[in-house]
């Protein structure tokens, strides 16, 4: 018993120390992204054919694509909109999951039963199968795909914002607030707003590699991001043609792809941890 305790412990020492590596590295990656025009001499979108597919050099720090653009300018402004679009999705997925899912598990009733069966219709496919109708339907663009994937993603928040207001809405103080005369939306505010926003804080940190990876794919599969616009799904689209002949081509946006969902998801386990929330508990 005694063992198991102190394995738990180093664990939790463990997940602390990841999450300060992660969010100091993602502090310094969201500063490199915010900075970028301050260092970066050449446009992402600059076509220069006299230097296409030119090796790492003192100018061009990753070297340059097949239409002369410098790759490194490209992966940073293509992580502004892999960040920006991920923020967006971020806080609309938020305001619909406490909106609805705070109303379904206030109101309780046929009202609640029927916003959960349709929680259980969107979450009975698959996300990227879901994105992909959703995106049929609106076209093409980053707005439309901002759109289809906060389409995809709300229902999830929902159901467990809801379970956080079933859970709380019979204590004592929620009571006693209704008592002094507080109305359900005051009671609500003061009440169970800080532990939803805790584990939306939780649940969004770990979902964002999820939602860049979305962003990406649907981009590669040039239903997102248009070229020429610099993004990661974009490039790797762009550098299929090219994957034997220059693999590094792939391999950049593929390295800061993975760097960014490897490092969201290690501050998320980290948060995860410390708050000790449990999700599959919560559902």
């Amino acid at each position: 018993m005694e063992k198991s305790l102190h394995n738990q412990r180093i664990t939790k020492k463990k997940f602390k120390l990841m999450g300060k590596i992660a969010c100091v590295l993602l502090i310094l990656l969201i500063l490199l992204i915010l900075f970028a025009p301050m260092y970066i001499s050449y446009s992402p979108d600059m076509v220069d054919l006299n230097n296409k597919l030119t090796p790492i050099s003192s100018t061009h720090w990753l070297g340059t694509d097949h239409l002369g653009r410098d790759i490194f300018s490209r992966l940073i402004y293509g992580a502004r909109i892999s960040f920006s679009a991920t923020f967006f999705i971020l806080l609309l997925v938020i305001f619909m999951g406490i909106s609805i899912g705070g109303f379904s598990g206030f109101m309780g009733g046929n009202i609640d039963k029927i916003i959960m069966r349709i929680c259980d219709l969107f979450l009975s496919f698959p996300t990227i199968i879901v994105s992909l109708f959703f995106v049929g339907i609106l076209g093409s663009g980053l707005e439309n795909i901002i759109i289809a994937i906060a389409l995809t993603h709300w229902a999830w928040y929902a159901r467990i914002i809801r379970s956080i207001v079933l859970s709380l809405r019979n204590q004592e103080f929620v009571l006693l607030s209704k008592v002094y005369g507080s109305s359900p939306l005051q009671s609500f505010r003061r009440n169970m707003l800080t532990p939803i926003l805790t584990q939306c804080l939780v649940l969004a940190t770990m979902d964002i590699g999820h939602m860049m990876l979305h962003i990406a794919g649907l981009s590669f599969l040039g239903l997102g991001v248009q070229p020429p616009q610099a993004e990661w799904g974009v490039m790797l689209s762009d550098s299929k043609d090219f994957m034997w002949s220059n693999p590094e081509l792939l391999l950049y946006p593929g390295i800061a792809l993975f760097i960014s969902v490897a490092l969201f998801n290690m501050l998320g386990d980290s948060l995860r941890d410390y708050y000790d929330v449990n999700l599959e508990d919560m559902k």
